[in-house]
């Protein structure tokens, strides 16, 4: 369940919490993440779409990247639980993917497109709970990861 209210967020704001259910269907609280490692939290539009298939495997070839950073990361959309084990089986996906069927935590973030569209949008949030980093970007799939890479860097 998510906590807070809706609407969009920015630098310097506290995260909001969650609880959702991960490719194995066991549920990821993101209270209980926070403080162990940055986290790269990315909202993707649909499993299985060419854009997001892109995105999802340069998460992944650079995972270990992130990981040697100290980050950890995470992607949502709004697919099944099931959709998202198949998603990962099929990509070798080493990280998390969350499943926001109801899109509350898609709304809860502001990540959205024109405000009703599923959004591409990746947070940074550091060990505090503090949003460090927004990029918001539907076209530019990969520049998420450069992005990211690049914050989690500099800090």
């Amino acid at each position: 369940m998510a906590t807070a209210t809706t609407g969009k967020l920015s630098v310097g704001d506290q995260a909001p919490a969650f609880s959702l259910p991960n490719q194995a269907g066991q549920m990821v609280d993101l209270q209980s993440l926070i403080g162990n490692k940055k986290i790269v939290l990315f909202f993707y539009p649909k499993d299985h779409s060419a854009g997001c298939v892109a995105e999802v495997c340069a998460f992944r070839d650079q995972y270990e990247v992130f990981k040697q950073a100290g980050a950890e990361v995470i992607g949502i959309s709004s697919d099944s639980v099931e959709s998202h084990e198949q998603f990962a089986a099929n990509h070798r996906l080493p990280f998390t993917l969350l499943s926001d069927s109801a899109g509350t935590v898609r709304k809860l973030y502001g990540a959205t497109t024109l405000g009703i569209l599923a959004g591409r949008v990746t947070y940074i949030i550091d060990q505090k709970g503090t949003i460090q980093h927004i990029f918001s970007s539907m076209l530019n799939a990969n520049k998420h990861i450069t992005e990211a890479l690049r914050i989690i860097n500099e800090a």
